[in-house]
């Protein structure tokens, strides 16, 4: 797949204005975003790019803060190179190792990842995957049946696998991180991970006690109905992939109307990881 590349440069004081452009990208399809000094980069894949909303959507900042932006193409052929070169191990809280096929392996943590991400999102490395893995090493999956939507590579569904889970769903649309998530649970021998590719629509009608939601506002609010439906009584939902204002309030409130109580949130620079329960009700 071939993406394109946005390289913004804002000069402005306020860091609110550059998460204000990095959200509404992410509203028009960008799904991958990187900081650099005094901006970030942005990308999306080359058949989903379309200049005339892009245009549509900056221009809602034009006299707002000083910004500019350059455009290139990244062919597909580019990204095993940077993701390998720059692809570094990783511990979450002391506890899980994160790691590519050619790294050593740390047998003195609990738990060990092996990831290929090859052009899927989600090595750990990403504030929003971090947070989840920090909130799933705090809680007990011994039994449970998991539901990781949006899965990429389907590192968070590997982790509920190794932290006990019973049966594990890992669910994406994006046909590259559906092969991802289907290579990497055979590397990390996850036997318990069935893998789909869809979207909600291909959510199995079973009950579950941990659903694991990285993805993005829009798709959360769209899908959070039917996370609550099959979500058990006094089962939990951790939803990632947004910002604090003014995502975390709207999530919350369609939560709150499905019977899901919000119980608290983590921040790293910017983004956001919330924590939520189903009523017994």
């Amino acid at each position: 797949m071939i993406y394109k590349e946005l390289i913004f440069r804002i000069k402005s004081s306020e860091d609110y204005h550059k998460d204000l452009l990095i959200n509404s990208l992410s509203e028009i399809g960008f799904d991958t975003f990187e900081e650099i000094v005094q901006g970030f980069k942005a990308y999306i894949p080359s058949d989903d790019f379309d200049q005339t909303l892009l245009d549509e959507t900056i221009k809602l900042f034009e006299g707002s803060f000083v910004f500019s932006y350059e455009i290139n193409t990244i062919p597909a052929t580019n990204w095993n190179e940077v993701w390998e070169s720059n692809f570094r191990p990783l511990i979450i809280k002391d506890q899980c190792h994160v790691r590519a096929a050619f790294h050593d392996s740390r047998p003195e943590f609990p738990y060990e990842i092996i990831i290929d991400p090859k052009m899927a999102f989600g090595t750990g490395h990403h504030q929003t995957t971090a947070m989840m893995m920090e909130y799933m090493l705090e809680i007990d999956f011994s039994g449970t049946t998991v539901l990781d939507m949006g899965c990429g590579t389907g590192i968070l569904g590997i982790l509920a696998s190794k932290l006990g889970a019973n049966q594990v769903f890992c669910i994406d649309y994006d046909a590259i991180c559906f092969d991802s998530s289907i290579e990497n649970a055979l590397l990390n021998h996850s036997e318990n991970i069935k893998s789909l590719c869809g979207s909600k629509e291909v959510i199995p009608d079973l009950s579950f006690e941990i659903i694991l939601a990285n993805i993005n506002r829009n798709i959360l609010l769209d899908q959070i109905a039917r996370y609550a439906e099959v979500l058990t009584p006094g089962g939990k939902l951790f939803l990632s992939g947004f910002y604090k204002d003014p995502d975390l309030t709207m999530l919350i409130d369609v939560a709150k109307a499905n019977r899901l109580n919000f119980k608290g949130h983590k921040i790293q620079e910017s983004w956001v990881a919330a924590y939520f329960v189903k009523d017994f009700l």
